[in-house]
Formats: structure tokens, C-alpha cells, sequence
């Protein structure tokens, strides 16, 4: 009798159990049906190292909230690592390079970038381009491997993805989208001289206050600084090319079977997603599909290791300097590592530095060299007073988050350009990786440690940045689900996109007004001219009268 109750008992919790997962699964397709968003399919073209890093945040964000993210990566992938624990899908597509030959190429256009004399402009733009275009080489041919091979395009097709998220720094994501007739969302912190977000995303960039990345200038800028601008905004517009068009042009049009250009299938992107903010840029004008999210990979700080976190509170009141170049950098020469580690063991402060070569001969006692740092969560250190870094944007913003001055080293790419921003807001000083010396690295931070305002001003920038009324990550997600639930964005789209340059700049519309006044001076003139004449002619005939 008593089995029997028992057995009545667990029959009705079993029936009350599956009743309430099926009302969950109920209630869940009921959502997903009401905002097709909460179940959406997101189809990712990433791009390395940094790059990555901040795509990677968006997309475990976008998990987390219950959409299927799927990222297509080469066999040869550096730094996007299919095989760690996450429920981000991956789809690896096999190509003819390898993961060294990737690792070794980047090396070596970042090693010539690096060290390249700036002393001559026109010598560092080539070659600059000349470096671009070699990446770019690249990013075609891992392009080629994917849209040329039909057995996964076949597989991608038949997934239905609601929306292509891409880098723009890295072409194909556009031409994924216009293959699989889906909207395309771009992340990106910027392309050089601002080409991309100029040509392809519409964005205006008046040169009297708006400078032109590279150029290192602030928004407040004397005459001959905007005569620089100018020449740089001239030289970005008609000369410089982030990628060779007329090959990715070609590739395009093959592909689709009809003519188009890189350029064209870049402005269909629906929301722009820029990796900066207000604390960092400088105020210029927008467009409605260009949203500001930097900073979205910054959070608090969590507890570091247990031997770093007693080096860090050995320090007592003078702190920790906190020292990274970056992942990127791995040949500096013996000379500068013993300029560098000279100075550092000349400071009271302990110094926590990333390194992976030879130790210095000059290093001091109170430093400590390790090949990988919690960054963030040094940054977040209470005891940190000053941060030394290369200039990635990264880097920069977990710096800002936590309100942390700069020495910044810049070494290529935007970097030079955003140590620039952060030294005309008051919160870095700047020195120059090639003649760098042990004095200069001293003087420096004896500046950004002592004197007050550069710890006020980095607070300031901190400040701004907590203060939003949606979080950066929220941000990025929210308008990729927007994309996905409306289907694109199109009321976001300007109308400048279907206007020649000469209509956009309203040069028919001058030229014409030109040549209505110039129509009307030449009426009146001659008509003055008539009268003049009339006038004498009847004078002439009165006084013969």
C-alpha cells in the first residue's frame, strides 16, 4: 500500500516536472517567435590579435543572451583558438598557408612598420601601403579559400544566419553578406586617414577641426597644423589605398558575375560599431548608423596571482609601474631592453614587465619580467600608479576605465595617433620607441607619477567613461539585435550614399549659380552698355542740333 502511494507520488512530481520544462520551452519559443533577436543566428568574418579580442567580447556577450554565434576561421588562424572550451561555434575552413607562415607574415610587416624611419613622409606612407597591401593579399587569398569552396558555402547557406558581423580592417565579411542576402553589421576602431568610415560609411570629416588619423594633431589646431591636415585629408583621399581595390574589385566582380567594387559592398553595412568614445575622440559630426562602443571589453578588476599580488603589495606606498609593448612586439633589441630596465630601476616603484627575450643586464630588483600579465586587472590594481604602453586601443582603454596615466611608446599603426589623443587630454606623456634612452624613460615617469594633474586627468576620462546611460557592450549587442529583428537598417541610411562626389559636394549646384550670377552681370552689362551707347549717340545728335 505504502510502495503504491510512493509510486502514485513520484508519477505526479515526474508529470509536475515535465509540465513546467515544457511551459519553459513554451514560454521561450513563444519570445523567440514574439523578437525573432532572442534567437538569432550570427555569422562572424574576425580579424586577428587585438581585432579579435574585442569581436570575442561581443560574441560570448551575444551568447550569453541566448543568440548562435558561428565564426569562420582559417586552419592557419594566430590567435582564434577553436579548441578552448565555448559556445561559440566555429567553422574552420581549410587554406594552403599555415599557422607560422601567418604568424611569421604578420611579424614581418609589423617588424618593418615598426622600425621604418618616419622622417620622410612620402617614404612612410609607401611604404606603409606597400604593408597594407601585403595584409591585404593575405585577407584575399584566406577570402578565396571560404567563398570558392562550395561544400561550406553550401553549409552556410542552408544555417539561415541573421546577420554577418565582421571587422572592416579585414574585407570579405561584406561580400559573405551580399552572398547570403543578410545585413552586415562592421566593428572597427579606424582605417588610415579614415578612408573607410569617409568613402564607404559616408561619415563627414570637416578638416578645420576634425584631424585625420596619422596625423597625430588634436582638434584644436594652429594654421599651419590644419595646412598639415589638409594635405594629409588631399593625400588620403587621392593617393592612399588601405587595400589594392582594383584587385579586390576584380575578385568581387568574379564572384557575384556582375560589376562592383570593394567600396560599393562596404556601404551596405547597416550599423557601424567604432571601438572608441568621447573620453578618447574629439567632438566632430556623425551619422545615425555609426555607433560609439569603446571600452566594451573593459571590467573591474579581479584578484591577481598570488606571487604577483605580494611583489605588488611589497611595494608599500610607492606603488607599482605597470609595463606591456603588447603581444606583437618580441625583437627588441638588447640595447633599448637595457635603456629601458636602466631607468625602471632608477624609480622607487615596483615594476611588473612583460617580456619575452633576453634578460637585461641593467634590470633592477624591483622589477619583475613575466611573458603574459593580467592587464586589466593590474590596471585595476590599487596600488598602480602609472602605465607604460605601446598605444593599442585596448590598452588604452582599460587604462582609462581605471583611471591610470600613461608613458606611452608607440610603435605602428594607430598607436602613434592615440598616445597623441591621450597626451593633448592631459593623461600620457609620449616618447619615441626609436630614440628612446634611459633619461627620457625617467623623466617621464617622474612626471606622470608626481605631478597630479596627469592622475586628475586620466580620473576625468574615467569618469566619462562610467558615466553612459548603456554600457558600451550593451550597446554593440543592442544594435546587432536591432539588425536582426528589423531586418537591416535602412532608415539609418544617409541619402549621401546615392550622390556623386560632385553632387555631394554641390559643385553642379555652385557651378550653376555661378553661372546664373555670371549670365545676369553679362545681361546688365550689356544692357548698360546699349544704354550708354544710346545715351551718347542722342547727346551727340542734341549738340549738332
Amino acid at each position: 500500500m505504502t510502495r503504491g502511494f510512493r509510486s502514485l507520488e513520484r508519477s505526479i512530481c515526474s508529470t509536475r516536472m515535465s509540465t513546467k520544462w515544457i511551459s519553459v520551452l513554451l514560454l521561450l519559443q513563444l519570445s523567440c517567435s514574439i523578437s525573432p533577436a532572442c534567437c538569432g543566428k550570427v555569422l562572424v568574418w574576425p580579424t586577428e590579435y587585438s581585432h579579435w579580442i574585442n569581436m570575442k567580447t561581443i560574441l560570448d556577450e551575444l551568447v550569453q543572451r541566448g543568440h548562435e554565434v558561428t565564426v569562420l576561421t582559417s586552419s592557419a588562424s594566430v590567435l582564434v583558438d577553436p579548441n578552448k572550451p565555448s559556445a561559440i561555434k566555429f567553422e574552420i575552413y581549410p587554406t594552403s598557408l599555415t599557422k607560422d607562415d601567418m604568424e611569421l607574415s604578420i611579424t614581418k610587416i609589423i617588424t618593418k612598420w615598426t622600425y621604418e624611419p618616419k622622417d620622410t613622409f612620402w617614404n612612410y606612407f609607401s611604404l606603409m601601403q606597400e604593408l597594407l597591401w601585403e595584409f591585404s593579399d593575405g585577407i584575399r587569398n584566406l577570402c578565396k579559400d571560404v567563398v570558392l569552396n562550395k561544400k561550406l558555402m553550401t553549409k552556410v547557406q542552408e544555417s539561415r544566419f541573421d546577420v554577418v558581423l565582421a571587422d572592416a580592417f579585414g574585407p570579405c565579411g561584406e561580400l559573405l553578406a551580399e552572398l547570403l542576402e543578410i545585413p552586415l553589421v562592421y566593428s572597427l576602431r579606424c582605417s588610415p586617414g579614415y578612408i573607410t568610415e569617409k568613402h564607404s560609411g559616408g561619415l563627414p570629416f570637416p578638416p578645420s577641426y576634425v584631424p585625420v588619423v596619422m596625423s597625430e594633431l588634436s582638434d584644436r589646431m594652429t594654421f599651419m597644423e590644419r595646412v598639415k591636415n589638409m594635405m594629409y585629408v588631399l593625400y588620403f583621399d587621392f593617393w592612399f589605398q588601405t587595400f589594392n581595390q582594383k584587385k579586390w574589385d576584380q575578385f568581387y566582380s568574379e564572384v557575384l558575375g556582375r560589376p562592383t567594387t570593394l567600396s560599393e559592398l562596404m556601404e551596405k553595412a547597416e550599423i557601424w560599431l567604432i571601438r572608441t568614445y568621447w573620453d578618447f575622440e574629439f567632438p566632430r559630426p556623425l551619422l545615425p548608423h555609426f555607433e560609439f562602443v569603446g571600452g566594451l571589453h573593459c571590467k573591474p578588476a579581479k584578484p591577481l596571482p598570488e606571487e604577483m599580488e605580494e611583489f605588488a603589495q611589497s611595494s608599500g606606498e610607492h606603488g607599482i609601474v605597470v609595463f606591456t609593448l603588447g603581444s606583437m612586439v618580441k625583437n627588441m633589441t638588447d640595447e633599448t631592453a637595457n635603456e629601458i630596465a636602466s631607468a625602471l630601476a632608477q624609480i622607487p616603484q615596483k615594476v611588473i614587465w612583460r617580456y619575452d627575450g633576453k634578460k637585461p643586464d641593467t634590470l633592477g630588483p624591483n622589477t619583475r619580467l613575466y611573458k603574459w600579465l593580467p592587464q586589466n586587472d593590474l590596471l585595476g590594481h590599487p596600488k598602480t600608479k602609472a602605465f607604460i604602453t605601446h598605444g593599442g586601443t585596448n590598452g588604452i582603454y582599460e587604462a582609462i576605465y581605471h583611471g591610470i596615466p600613461m608613458v606611452g611608446i608607440p610603435l605602428f599603426a594607430d598607436q602613434p595617433d592615440n598616445i597623441a589623443r591621450m597626451k593633448t587630454k592631459g593623461a600620457a606623456v609620449r616618447l619615441d620607441f626609436s630614440t628612446i634612452s634611459s633619461k627620457k624613460l625617467l623623466n617621464a615617469l617622474k612626471t606622470v607619477i608626481n605631478d597630479p594633474s596627469y592622475k586628475e586627468n586620466a580620473m576625468k576620462l574615467s569618469r566619462i567613461q562610467h558615466d553612459q546611460p548603456m554600457k558600451p557592450l550593451d550597446r554593440a549587442v543592442f544594435w546587432i539585435e536591432f539588425v536582426m529583428r528589423h531586418k537591416g537598417a535602412k532608415h539609418l541610411r544617409p541619402a549621401s550614399y546615392d550622390l556623386t562626389w560632385v553632387q555631394y559636394h554641390s559643385l553642379d549646384v555652385i557651378g550653376f549659380l555661378l553661372a546664373c550670377v555670371a549670365t545676369a552681370i553679362f545681361v546688365i552689362t550689356k544692357i548698360c552698355l546699349l544704354c550708354c551707347q544710346k545715351f551718347a549717340k542722342s547727346g551727340k545728335k542734341k549738340k549738332r542740333e
